[in-house]
Formats: C-alpha cells, sequence, structure tokens
C-alpha cells in the first residue's frame, strides 16, 4: 500500500482539481442551433462530461441520429468564443501555470512533511495481497476524475476536443504517478507497481470513454460509513473521522455506475437521472497479517454490491451554480437500497446503504 495513497489518491485532495472545473467554467444554456463554422460548432459540455460537433441542422430534429438528438435534448452546451485562438491564448495558460503550482506545491509537501523519516536506495514492493484490493480502487477511481477534470478544463480553455482527450486524459496517471518515486525511498514501503497500473487504468478508462461516446457513461464512484475496525487500530485506520475517511478501507466502498439512459433512445420513459450501479468493499481488515488479524478475532472478506444511484449529472437545473456542485459531487454514491453479496452471510438487504 502505498504510503501517500491516503492524502493523494483520497477524495480530499482531488477534490481540488474538480473544484478548478467548478470555478472556472462558467454556466451554460442549452444551444438548438450553432453556426454552420466548425470553431463555432464545438459544443464544450463540463456539466454533461461530454463534447461534441453540433453542425447546423438541414432537417427535422427527428431525422437526425439519436446520439445528436440526445445531445439537443439532454445536453447543456456552451459554445466556444467565436475567436477561439484568442480564448485559447488566455485561458490555457492561466490554465497550465495554476495547475503546475498546484501539483508542485503538494509534491513539495509531501516530500517536506510526510516523508520525513529515514530514507533509503530505490526499490519496489508488491502490495497487491494488502487491504484486499480497495487501494487499488482507489488508485484508480483518483487517475479517472483527475484526468476527468483535466480534460473538460482543457476544453474550457480552447483546446480542441481530441487533443483535450489525449492530452488531459493522462493528467490522472501522470499527477499520481510520482509519489511512487517517493514510496521507493521509504524503508518501509517502496515503490508499487500495481500501483502504477490502477494509475494508468483509471487514465485509461477515461479516454476510452471520450473517444468512444464524447461523454462518460460508466462512472466511478465512492462511498464511506464508520466502521468499528477503527478503535483497534486507531494509529492506521484513523483517530478522528476525518482520518477514518481516509484511512479505514473497511468503510470504504467503490462504485461502477452506468448511466443507461445514454444508451435507450430519447423517448424512452427510463428516467435519465437513474442508473444502475455495482460496488466493492471488504471487512474485518485490521491488519493485512492474517495471523494478526485472526489474533482479533477476525478474518477479512470480500462484499459486493446492486443497487440504483442518482446521476446527478441528469437533473434538469438552471442554476450554474447547481450545474457545477452537481459536477463534483458527481464522484460521490449517494445512500440507497442495496442487495450486498459476501461469503460469510450470503445475500444481505440494506434499506439504506452508502
Amino acid at each position: 500500500m502505498s504510503r501517500a495513497f491516503r492524502l493523494c489518491a483520497s477524495p480530499g485532495p482531488w477534490l481540488l482539481l474538480l473544484a478548478g472545473v467548478l470555478l472556472l467554467t462558467p454556466g451554460s444554456r442549452a444551444q438548438t442551433g450553432a453556426p454552420a463554422d466548425r470553431r463555432l460548432s464545438l459544443l464544450v459540455s463540463p456539466a454533461a462530461d461530454s463534447i461534441a460537433a453540433a453542425p447546423a441542422p438541414t432537417t427535422k430534429p427527428s431525422a437526425w441520429p439519436s446520439t445528436a438528438r440526445r445531445w439537443v435534448a439532454t445536453a447543456p452546451s456552451l459554445p466556444l468564443p467565436a475567436d477561439s485562438a484568442s480564448g485559447l491564448s488566455r485561458r490555457l495558460p492561466l490554465l497550465a501555470g495554476g495547475l503546475a503550482v498546484t501539483y508542485t506545491g503538494l509534491l513539495y509537501v509531501l516530500d517536506q512533511g510526510w516523508y520525513t523519516g529515514e530514507r533509503t536506495r530505490f526499490h519496489w514492493f508488491n502490495d497487491l495481497p494488502e487491504w484486499k484490493q480497495l487501494d487499488k480502487a482507489g488508485h484508480f477511481w483518483g487517475a479517472f476524475h483527475e484526468s476527468r477534470g483535466a480534460v473538460d478544463m482543457l476544453r474550457w480553455a480552447g483546446v480542441p476536443s481530441r487533443r483535450a482527450i489525449w492530452y488531459g486524459g493522462f493528467v490522472g496517471f501522470v499527477l499520481q504517478s510520482p509519489i511512487e518515486y517517493f514510496d521507493g525511498h521509504d524503508p518501509a514501503y517502496g515503490a508499487s507497481a500495481t500501483d502504477l497500473t490502477a494509475n494508468f487504468l483509471g487514465s485509461a478508462g477515461l479516454i476510452a470513454q471520450q473517444l468512444a461516446w464524447n461523454e462518460v457513461r460508466l462512472m466511478p464512484k465512492y462511498s464511506f460509513h464508520t466502521t468499528r475496525y477503527a478503535r483497534l487500530r486507531p494509529n492506521v485506520l484513523g483517530k478522528s473521522l476525518g482520518e477514518q475517511y481516509l484511512k479505514d478501507y473497511n468503510g470504504q466502498t467503490y462504485w461502477l455506475c452506468a448511466d443507461l439512459a445514454a444508451w435507450l433512445r430519447p423517448e424512452s420513459r427510463w428516467p435519465k437521472w437513474l442508473q444502475p450501479a455495482v460496488g466493492y468493499g471488504a471487512q474485518q481488515m485490521a491488519y493485512n497479517d492474517p495471523a494478526a488479524n485472526a489474533a482479533l478475532g477476525l478474518r477479512a472478506y470480500r462484499q459486493y454490491y446492486l443497487t440504483f444511484d442518482v446521476n446527478l449529472m441528469r437533473i434538469p437545473t438552471r442554476s450554474k451554480l447547481l450545474k457545477r456542485v452537481f459536477y463534483v459531487a458527481s464522484i460521490f454514491h449517494l445512500p440507497a437500497p442495496a442487495l450486498e453479496y459476501n461469503s460469510r452471510r450470503g445475500l444481505v438487504m440494506h434499506g439504506l446503504y452508502f
């Protein structure tokens, strides 16, 4: 397990990146048409996490492809300024400079404040068996949303869609991977190849969806609840609520939510804001060592969940503030009834799980 994972792949710090989208990206209005010039017809929609080229309609909307009709009907969009090159020249340096300063500062804080003990020669450490791989799910989740935020901010800055996807899509991998350098010099840990792999897969998952659909249809999400296990080992699993939120893997659940409405016909009666979701978690993990866990009467096991989730991005609103709040909040799974399966108790129904 990466020593810095709880700080750098946990929800808190990476909300700053999504908050950048929230603060930098102006509000949007639905567009029913666009000038024929391709630069003006490029529609940018951070709130819908997608982008599309919308040519001026030459036929009735009903004759458009279903994907185009869905865009006009459901995705609030913001046209780029007429002088896109001017917008690019103004916004991109601001964006790049702000991210560079913020990330450099974060690495400095880690180097000076987090890694304060003895340092060794760079070495690798296989942490794949630890914590039932929940830390790997966290790396995937973090890299995915860092890349998601970066792609949308590049679009806001006027970068062409394809370039924004490729340049911004790997930001999550680039941001998280240097952490392994610090871990590689820590005698108690070591650089993790599987952490790097999870980082890459998170960014690749975002890129693949943007290239395939110009939007995110399979959204990784996170939820947390307190557990009794933190009291058994508070120095590792957390003393305060804030520490447990970052450290106690027993209370963390990672979800994959499917935007089902994106695959259905526009006239479908399925609620566009309702999406099925599968989740993964684990319990009884005070120690990674099974013998140490057994001494406390614990034996770690996995949990699998099936539920529904609210797609905040599909909730219609004219409020610019709410659109921005929904964008950031969409990284979290909201409490809902859930069906759990685990090897200990079989099927378990939760009236409300989060």
